[in-house]
């Protein structure tokens, strides 16, 4: 298998299906684009029918949607555990890795994942609104699901990895989860997704990517 990703700074979406990858414990090839320099739109055409980043290649399968990976991979392996076992719980996982899939558009344009940033953000209300959301909805999940071990659902599951690039945002920007609702659940969920081990190496590479754009490069 091969996971095409982007520049591991920025690519909230590389990151999730690769966290998902690992957990499987198969050997996969990275085929890494670096973002945000101006031929890296034809690259990624070349290998992604969607032209844009991540696509997974499995032989002569090639899919190009994040959710769409980390559901095959479920599918393909089923030993890896990447849903809860329960029918019921494993579909509140899914509408929360949905939510996190299609939503929070203003917390994503306000605060866009950048590994190496460490400065305080004023927020809109929108990005307020966001932020109060994704409290609630981990303080729900610990609290109702989470007394099997410190994920979201208790075990690691895709929705982990889909809130792992929140998380990063939220250190990245200074967000103040207390203010939004949090009585400390949130944050030690937080804290939890930023010392898994696979973020952490994820995160080792990005810093040492150096990832500044080339002059006059267009923003992807």
């Amino acid at each position: 298998m091969q996971l095409i990703i982007g520049t591991k700074s920025w690519s909230t979406w590389s990151l999730r299906p690769w966290l998902v990858l690992k957990r499987t414990g198969q050997p996969f090839e990275e085929h890494l684009i670096r973002l945000r320099w101006d031929g890296a739109a034809d690259e990624i055409r070349a290998v992604s029918p969607s032209g844009k980043v991540p696509a997974l290649k499995d032989g002569d399968l090639t899919l190009w949607d994040s959710l769409a990976i980390s559901e095959y991979l479920a599918e393909r392996f089923p030993d890896a555990g990447l849903w809860p076992a329960d029918p019921g719980v494993r579909a509140v996982a899914r509408a929360v890795t949905a939510e996190m899939h299609a939503g929070f558009q203003a917390l994503r344009n306000a605060c866009p994942m950048d590994l190496a940033l460490r400065r305080t953000a004023a927020l809109d209300d929108a990005t307020t609104a966001d932020v109060r959301r994704i409290v609630a909805l981990w303080r729900d999940c610990r609290s109702r699901f989470g007394t099997g071990g410190p994920w979201l659902f208790g075990d690691w599951s895709i929705a982990d990895a889909f809130y792992t690039p929140v998380a990063t945002r939220f250190r990245s920007y200074g967000v103040d989860l207390a203010a939004q609702g949090d009585d400390g659940t949130a944050a030690a969920y937080l804290a939890t997704l930023l010392a898994d081990p696979a973020f952490l190496a994820w995160e080792a590479d990005a810093l040492a990517e150096n990832p500044e754009p080339a002059v006059g490069a267009a923003k992807l």
